[in-house]
């Protein structure tokens, strides 16, 4: 016999749900059958599946160890590669959420199998602190909320609690939280300006292409952006992304004639061999600079109105300051602050 206790972090969900999680290979029937027969139970009482967990709960499996083990992945969450947290940037964390600053050049999440991601890190950082362990990882794997490119860096908000995770993602899906990036562009911007339109993705390039028109398949975006400071041949400008969609941000200043610098994909390659002649840059000048978080109570009520900010990437920083970019606009604290 097997007693789980339910932890903060697979709180939330179903049963039926964290038993799938944690025996993977078992038939959903077979977790109906065991309950029907009691040899699954919730808090010593019968369970049909649907009800909600919470933390404290206690689920007793009266199965063997060969049966647990039978259904279990022999290449599970539990024995994927994770590594040393170290290298974690950490704004702000609780002991619901973490917002980390991610750098440019690492995956927010997985894209092949062999892939170490930020949620990799993320996991190993939580497990050398004590904040989750093997065995809690067969039924909740600590994610992100938002991604970032691969090439942009700034913040990524992740939930260490399944709760957390939920209601975090629901604030990105639902908009209620503002998002705001800094970005060099080619070009003088002399004013700023608010685009609509729909973006059409081509999976064979992973590109997408702009429009004013929708079409099949088209997603709509809007982006708000004002100008900070002019320099020698460039602009930067604070970024208001409204909707969040691929590359939005990289197709839309494109798509106005002031490409981001390094930004190979939507950019202006002369201009960008220029800059990787010159400071070795192999990524688009994109930095998530900003998040509002709206007034929120419940699990997330230590984040209610708080403001996450990050700071310059240093080759960001110092190619601003070479292009004569007020260095009043490149200074943002690292964390929390009120809004």
């Amino acid at each position: 016999m097997r007693e789980l206790t339910i932890k903060p972090n697979e709180a939330g969900q179903r049963l039926d749900k964290f038993l799938t999680k944690y025996m993977p290979l078992a038939p959903r029937s077979f977790f109906y059958k065991m309950m029907r027969k009691k040899n699954i139970t919730l808090n010593g009482k019968k369970a049909a599946g649907q009800e909600r967990l919470s933390e404290g709960d206690k689920v007793k499996l009266f199965l063997s160890d060969e049966t647990v083990e039978k259904f279990t992945e022999k290449d599970s969450a539990m024995h994927r590669r994770i590594v040393p947290g170290a290298e974690l940037d950490i704004l702000y964390e609780d002991k619901h959420t973490i917002f980390i600053n991610k750098p440019a050049g690492m995956l927010s999440q997985k894209a092949a199998k062999e892939d170490v991601s930020l949620v990799e890190y993320l996991t190993g950082y939580l497990m050398e602190h004590g904040q989750i362990s093997e065995e809690e990882l067969r039924t909740f794997h600590p994610s992100v909320c938002n991604r970032l490119d691969r090439n942009t860096s700034g913040i990524v908000a992740a939930g260490k609690t399944l709760a957390a995770l939920q209601e975090l993602s629901a604030m990105f899906r639902e908009r209620s939280l503002k998002k705001y990036y800094l970005c060099l562009v080619a070009g003088a911007v002399p004013k700023g300006g608010h685009i609509s339109g729909f973006l059409t993705k081509d999976p064979r390039t992973n590109r997408v292409s702009f429009s004013g028109k929708r079409t099949e398949g088209a997603a709509g975006i809007e982006t708000e952006y004002h100008p900070l400071c002019a320099g020698e041949g460039v602009t930067l400008l604070e970024v208001h992304l409204i909707t969040g969609k691929t590359h939005q941000i990289r197709a839309h200043m494109a798509s106005q004639g002031h490409p981001i610098i390094g930004d190979y994909k939507y950019g202006d390659r002369r201009i960008n061999d220029r800059y990787r002649a010159e400071y070795g840059l192999t990524s688009q000048l994109l930095h998530s600079v900003r998040l509002c978080i709206p007034e929120c109570s419940g699990i997330l009520s230590d984040l209610s109105g708080k403001v996450i900010t990050a700071p310059l990437p240093e080759l960001f920083r110092k190619i601003c300051e070479d292009k004569k970019i007020q260095r009043s606009c490149l200074i943002w604290p690292h964390g929390v602050q009120e809004d």
